[in-house]
């Protein structure tokens, strides 16, 4: 399987790309910043520079031609303002949605975020609010498109403790809690492999190991 993989230089991009690798998969890594290119070749990933606030159509689709699947798991990051979270968290993502219709990639997982499509609770701080209306609003872009086999995942709280292998991943809500890194792009790998499409899922560390987890879907 050949993996494209949106912001390429993210925690949870750099493990996802880890484990395809080590199982002998391809994964090409799009990132803005060229120095990043090392951290993506240890990794087991071919580096793609690719500023998705900046870049076109074409340019993307051209970098998606010949891929499996697609992964958004871009982000704005701390210290990002409410504009780049919709430039980075919304339309970066549907720029790769485009793309990926363009270069005829159906399978597309998005990294989103609890509570993406629900009204900010009262006294949200305005760069948060930003945040979930502009992953609410990507994910409705995907569900709006009959040409992408697609798979919105929203993790918990993201901890860089060791992955457990164990999960709870189901239809929203399933409460609030944490999830390993590592164990969200395991989570990932294994959708993509089972070609999960259609559905929005909750994730948290859990008691159902990740091969069953995604075999119930």
């Amino acid at each position: 399987m050949n993996v494209v993989i949106a912001g390429g230089h993210g925690q949870i991009a750099l493990r996802l790309a880890r484990l395809l690798s080590a199982r002998g998969d391809a994964a090409t890594g799009l990132i803005r910043n060229p120095d990043h290119a090392a951290d993506l070749r240890e990794a087991g990933a071919e580096p793609a520079v690719c500023d998705l606030e900046r870049a076109t159509l074409d340019e993307v689709t051209g970098l998606l031609r010949g891929a499996d699947a697609v992964v958004f798991a871009a982000g704005a990051g701390p210290g990002s303002g409410a504009a780049r979270k919709d430039t980075v968290d919304r339309a970066a993502s549907v720029l790769l949605a485009d793309a990926a219709e363009r270069a005829g990639v159906r399978p597309f997982a998005q990294v989103s975020a609890m509570g993406a499509g629900q009204p900010p609770r009262a006294g949200t701080d305005e760069v948060w609010a930003a945040y979930i209306r502009a992953k609410g609003e990507a994910e409705d872009d995907l569900r709006a498109r009959d040409g992408l086999d697609w798979v919105i995942l929203r993790p918990g709280r993201l901890t860089d403790d060791p992955g457990t292998g164990r999960v709870t991943l189901a239809e929203p809500p399933i409460g609030r809690g944490e999830i390993t890194r590592d164990d969200v792009a395991a989570v990932l790998a294994a959708l993509l492999d089972a070609r999960v499409s259609g559905r929005t899922l909750d994730l948290l560390n859990g008691d159902t190991p990740v091969p069953e987890a995604v075999a119930s879907l």
